[in-house]
Parts: C-alpha cells; sequence; structure tokens
C-alpha cells in the first residue's frame, strides 16, 4: 500500500451493470463508478464523541468490519482506490487494498469536516457547554464554522465535490473506491440527490457500508446506498449523529 501512487488496472466487465450500460453513449463513456466506504467503527464513534480531523484509529468492530467491507468488495475489478489519511480511514483502506489488489492512495481531500473545538466532545458536551453553537450546528448554518479553525458546511462542500471529481476524472470508465468519513459521505449523497446543504438526513452513513455513485462532467448520480449486507451488526453511533 502505497501513499504516493495507484495501480492502473486494465478494464474488466463490470460486475454490477451500472457504468456501461448502454456504453455506445457519450454519457457512459464519460461515466466513473465510485464506491464510496465510511472507515469503520472507532470507540469514539461508540461514546458519541466527535473526531473530526483527530486522528482517532479504528476498535475491535472497526477491524473487523473493515475486514467485512474489503470482503464484499474483492471481487470488484477496482482501478483506483483512494482514502482520508486519517487512522480510521487509512486502516479500513488497506484491508480493501489487501483484498483487491489496488494500492491504497492517501487524499487530504477526503478527510472529516474541520470541527474546530468540538473535535474530543461527545454530543451532549456540546450541547451543555457551547449552546449557540450547537444551535447552528443542529440546524446545519452553512456558515457555521466551529471555532477557532473548523470548516463551514460551504467550505466543507467545496472540498468534498472538488475532491472527488477530481480523482473520479482520473478514470474515466473504470470503478474507483473512495474511504472517508461520514461526513465526507452526507455531503457525496446530498451532490448526488440534488438534496440542499439544510435539509433534514433521511439517509444513513453506516460504518463499512457500500454505498455507489456515478460522476460525470455533469456532476454525481446515486446507484444504491447504504448496503450493510456484509455486516453483522450496525454503527454504534448512526442513529445518534444529529440529522436537522
Amino acid at each position: 500500500m502505497s501513499r504516493s501512487s495507484a495501480r492502473a488496472r486494465a478494464p474488466r466487465d463490470d460486475p454490477d451493470g451500472i457504468a456501461r450500460r448502454g456504453d455506445s453513449g457519450p454519457a457512459a463513456l464519460n461515466a466513473t463508478r465510485l464506491v464510496v466506504v465510511r472507515h469503520g467503527e472507532t470507540a469514539w464513534n461508540v461514546d458519541t464523541r466527535i473526531q473530526g480531523q483527530l486522528d482517532i484509529d479504528l476498535n475491535d468492530t472497526g477491524r473487523r468490519q473493515a475486514r467485512q467491507v474489503a470482503g464484499a468488495l474483492a471481487d470488484q475489478p477496482v482501478d483506483a482506490l483512494y482514502a482520508s489519511d486519517l487512522a480510521r480511514a487509512w486502516h479500513t483502506a488497506g484491508a480493501i487494498a489487501r483484498a483487491t489488489g489496488a494500492a491504497a492512495v492517501a487524499d487530504t481531500g477526503l478527510r472529516e469536516r474541520a470541527f474546530g473545538h468540538f473535535e474530543g466532545r461527545t454530543f451532549a458536551e456540546i450541547e451543555s457547554r457551547l449552546p449557540e453553537e450547537a444551535r447552528r450546528w443542529r440546524t446545519r448554518d452553512p456558515d457555521f464554522a466551529p471555532p477557532p479553525d473548523g470548516e463551514s458546511l460551504l467550505t466543507f462542500r467545496d472540498r468534498v465535490t472538488g475532491a472527488a471529481a477530481a480523482l473520479a476524472a482520473r478514470h474515466v470508465g473504470g470503478l474507483v473506491v473512495l474511504v472517508a468519513h461520514g461526513g465526507v459521505l452526507d455531503i457525496l449523497y446530498r451532490a448526488a440527490t440534488g438534496q440542499g446543504l439544510q435539509a433534514p438526513r433521511t439517509w444513513h452513513l453506516g460504518n463499512a457500508a457500500v454505498n455507489r455513485l456515478l460522476w460525470t462532467p455533469q456532476g454525481f448520480s446515486l446507484v444504491g446506498w447504504g448496503d450493510v449486507a456484509h455486516l453483522a451488526d450496525d454503527a454504534r453511533d448512526e442513529h445518534l449523529v444529529p440529522r436537522s
């Protein structure tokens, strides 16, 4: 596994019949299939503690989930594998790399949102100690950037969609796996479905779930979301993340 280069792969048959459907058309020729995976579980997920860009590693459940999602992707024709360089995503990507033979490449554009002084605090602590900031976070104020150096939703959206589009554009006609974080997946789902930044979240962001998107120069579209058939347990913190 390398942090600097990806191994190119020869094209193979499309295992899910998505990107090469009607492949004589211009849209199919310009499309990249994306499999987007949230990292496996961490101890801070269990504690409902904000990780942001702090480098928290997988717990035992997360390591098992990483192996499970790797097994689910083992027979996929992966052309490239990119991951956030934070340990929880990087080590999840490592399991996928071993299963698929694709070299993992770190990309900081796939990091979780920077949450400033929210990082390291539980949801309950934020609500009790920082009520006005908690309100702006909970209501998804697009301009709110947690001090002192957090990202606003607007800045975060531009970073994530820009990074994902740039990576997809390198592998037109291929299958790219992105391993990232809950916030990153939320942004990509919204981009693919036309949901605004302030729309209440009704979709799941499960640890180590398989999510499928299609990218073309016109943007992202949704193919499938939240496949957890390969997992024995659901993510611990999924139902606790603020959805409004």
